[in-house]
């Protein structure tokens, strides 16, 4: 199995306005997950930040609070009728996340992504929402081009959850993805047709919204065949890998059980932390990401490989 860790940025807008000077340097969060194995450092002097090759200080560290966090699960709809043997562990999943974090529910279908509901912190809710998919071969259309266009109108969060005259606040943004991965936009799935356009916008759409995207493989009802499964496979690890989430699953097949994969994505919420920089911005907001490493003494630090920078909590 591939492990990589959850990350993702947090995002507020700029006030009203205001002018970005090139190469201006810009307060900038990003969202790190510790290793599980290792303990998480507590002194930001001890973290080192590369920025585009260079180093900068660590400016802030805290950990991530559950009511700063907001949780997508999107299935594709052409997933296989099999996967009806794993909706008691999708509804337990989303009804025992942690209490104060908004789960929200969406099936990825012909180029969107389709809920009955926004987000909500009423969890047993939000998981009496889950249907089984279609199972309609290619339901998904590509679950890239589904992907990019829901990251980029991330809907808003809870409704009250602010007051009326409060700035809504941006929250931690995480999607857990079930689908079989394969980019029918791409043509052959074969290993030497691995370089797709569509999962590149997805990847660079879901770092500009400051999205963490965590995949797991599952089968779809009309493709089959080992090819179809490396490639699928192949995509999903790509997205997980630049955005700073996990690839849970690489084996043959679909996984025997989600569950132990939903626990590993449930669990990692609790090693998340609030990683405060600064980053240099260019006049273009739409080309001016900036590569990022964390590093620290003793510690396995993840997150997203590119960051936007202005992104704050």
């Amino acid at each position: 199995m591939m492990k990589l860790v959850a990350a993702v940025l947090l995002a507020t807008p700029f006030a009203a306005g205001a002018a970005v000077a090139q190469d201006a340097l810009q307060p900038t969060q990003m969202l790190v997950n510790v290793d599980a194995k290792s303990a998480a450092p507590t002194d930001a002097s001890s973290i080192t930040v590369e920025v585009n090759g260079r180093k900068a200080p660590l400016q802030t560290w805290q950990r991530l609070a559950p009511a700063d966090t907001q949780v997508v699960l999107l299935l594709d709809d052409g997933l296989r009728q099999s996967i009806m043997r794993e909706m008691d562990n999708l509804k337990t999943f989303v009804s025992t996340l942690p209490p104060g974090v908004e789960v929200m529910v969406g099936f990825m279908q012909f180029g969107r992504v389709v809920a009955s509901q926004g987000f909500t912190t009423d969890h047993p809710r939000a998981a009496a929402s889950l249907r089984l998919p279609q199972g309609v071969p290619g339901a998904s259309a590509s679950p890239y081009v589904c992907l990019s266009d829901f990251v980029k109108n991330w809907p808003g969060g809870e409704e009250g959850a602010s007051s009326a005259n409060a700035t809504p606040q941006h929250k931690a943004r995480m999607v857990l993805m079930i689908s079989n991965g394969v980019d029918p936009y791409n043509g052959s799935t074969s290993i030497l047709n691995q370089d797709s356009p569509y999962v590149r916008d997805a990847v660079t759409d879901a770092q500009r919204a400051g999205v963490a995207v965590s995949a797991i493989y599952f089968g779809d009802s009309g493709i089959n065949g080992t090819s179809a499964n490396d490639s699928g496979q192949n995509y999903l690890s790509q997205i997980a890998t630049n955005t700073g989430g996990t690839s849970y699953w690489q084996g043959m097949g679909s996984p025997v059980s989600l569950e132990p994969y939903l626990k590993e994505f449930q669990q990692s919420l609790a090693d998340i932390y609030v990683a405060g920089f600064l980053a240099p911005a260019g006049r273009d907001p739409q080309r001016d990401l900036v590569r990022v490493k964390l590093s620290g003494p003793h510690v396995k630090l993840h997150g997203a490989s590119e960051v936007s920078p202005g992104n704050r909590e």
